[in-house]
């Protein structure tokens, strides 16, 4: 069982990869979710624990699932 640093840790790599996949730098992900770009960083370092609105924002503004963003995200 993965701990909570462990999670948003994967959580965060995720938004990192897809972000960067995309050529985005954080604060256009942040402009096209309509979330602050230090929110961004603290989601992608594992500091922040992002409601699953946030999540699904972040998922839209990546062109994928919330589903595909919380891929590998187990507790």
């Amino acid at each position: 069982m993965r701990t909570r640093n462990g999670i948003l840790a994967a959580l965060g790599a995720n938004v990192r990869r897809h972000r960067a996949a995309r050529g985005w730098t954080q604060e256009q992900l942040a402009e096209a979710a309509g979330l602050d770009p230090t929110y961004i960083s603290g989601i992608e370092r594992g500091r922040r624990n992002p409601s699953i609105l946030n999540v699904a924002r972040l998922a839209k503004a990546l062109g994928i699932s919330t589903a595909g963003l919380c891929e590998g995200v187990d507790a």
